[in-house]
């Protein structure tokens, strides 16, 4: 499928409903959770209500070749709040590890289970991070064993700084098989609801995001069964054996869930810096200083300028890496690095922009742009900090491993 910027009819329409619901639904309830720090269970509710939080929507949308719908989503429902955006949509990043890893079977079975129905719905959470394993995935302590005469894994470690960690009926958790092989001797596993072992630790209080739950995830002697490898056994055997003869292989676990999800990380963060650029801007063209609107000073004019320019670059960004993600285009330059990398600084830059120009306007909690500020922060860290973009799309260039 050629690469097109033009959105066709059903995009323009899902971009509309999806912004509509983030103005009317989302933004207004925004501070009241970030002062809450709590998961904003009946906005959820809402949202499945809608059909936003769906199997059917999240199918629908891995369906589109051009990887627009996604992204256009993400990037609307951010502009109205980014906890809530990640409260509701938190579940995507275990339903990305099942995608990049599973069996059609699995995602079949899996999948559905990420959200539940309207009137019973059901978390997931993708358990990668640990204490001493944050960015450097290759050093993970979480162990899992095989027991071949019962078929069935038993899972030891903790997790932690995960998404819907804890209260989520469903984990997707990556642990090591194999630790001599480091990130190639890894697999991600199916926790099912109510399996015992399986615990919150410490619930995190954090700078932003306040709306989405982040918790540690304990696991002691956590048993499931050989059908919970994603992947399977004999897929796991083979990709095991590549690595130890020093073949290459193409398929980390962590890995192959973060390179599909990084384009739309990078639309929320984008969705964040417009949110706050259009607030500024409606601000700049109605506040008077020394008798006229202080959007005709050159400084703030131009400062607006830089910030659209800003944003346009970095949503073209994303959407170049979500038409590459959704049309299995390999990202031989870190093109989802760039997008994330280039998104996330973006919508730092552009709030703090934006609280500048507003003075001490901006700086109080009467406003949101003091709010966005906080959120944009997380998106120059989860899922890869800034550091590790530019160390990925490094090596991608060099193709030397750049310590």
């Amino acid at each position: 499928m050629e690469f097109s910027l033009s959105l066709n009819e059903d995009q323009l329409e899902i971009q509309k409903w999806v912004h509509d619901f983030a103005e009317k639904v989302i933004r207004p309830a925004a501070r009241e959770w970030d002062e809450r720090e709590e998961t904003p269970w009946p906005i959820i509710q809402e949202a499945a209500k809608a059909g936003l939080y769906s199997f059917d929507f999240i199918a629908n949308g891995y369906a589109d070749k051009s990887g627009l719908t996604l992204a256009l989503v993400n990037e609307e429902m951010a502009w109205g709040d980014a906890g809530i955006t990640l409260a509701i949509f938190g579940s995507t990043l275990a339903v990305a590890g099942i995608m990049a890893n599973g069996t059609p079977e699995q995602i079949a079975e899996w999948v559905p289970q990420c959200f539940g129905t309207a009137d019973d719905i059901k978390l997931a959470a993708f358990g990668v991070s640990e204490p001493d394993a944050g960015s450097d995935v290759s050093s993970l302590r979480t162990r899992a064993t095989y027991n071949e005469a019962t078929d069935t894994w038993t899972l030891n470690g903790t997790k932690t700084w995960i998404t819907n960690g804890g209260i989520a009926d469903l984990h997707v958790i990556v642990a090591s098989v194999d630790p001599d092989l480091g990130a190639r001797g890894q697999a991600s596993f199916i926790v099912p609801p109510n399996t015992p072992g399986l615990r919150q630790g410490q619930k995190f209080k954090k700078m932003g995001i306040r709306a989405s739950h982040t918790a540690e995830v304990v696991l002691e002697d956590v048993k499931v069964p050989g059908s919970c490898l994603l992947g399977g056994k004999e897929r796991l055997d083979e990709r095991l054996a590549r690595s130890r003869r020093g073949e290459r292989s193409n398929n980390q676990a962590a890995m192959a869930t973060f390179e599909a999800s990084r384009p739309i990380v990078g639309a929320q963060a984008v969705g964040v810096a417009r949110a706050a650029y259009e607030y500024a801007l409606e601000y700049a063209k109605n506040r008077t200083q020394f008798s006229r609107a202080i959007i005709e000073n050159q400084s703030i004019a131009f400062r607006f300028a830089d910030m659209v320019t800003k944003i346009d670059a970095a949503r073209l960004l994303c959407w170049r890496a979500a038409w590459m993600g959704a049309n299995g285009v390999p990202f031989n330059h870190g093109e989802g690095s760039m997008a994330k990398l280039y998104a996330g600084e973006t919508a730092v830059w552009v709030t703090e922009q934006a609280i500048q120009i507003l003075g001490g306007y901006g700086y109080v909690r009467e406003n949101y742009v003091e709010q966005w500020h906080r959120d944009s922060k997380i998106y120059t860290i989860f899922e890869g900090t800034s550091e590790i973009q530019r160390l990925i799309i490094s090596r991608a260039l060099s193709g030397v491993h750049i310590k």
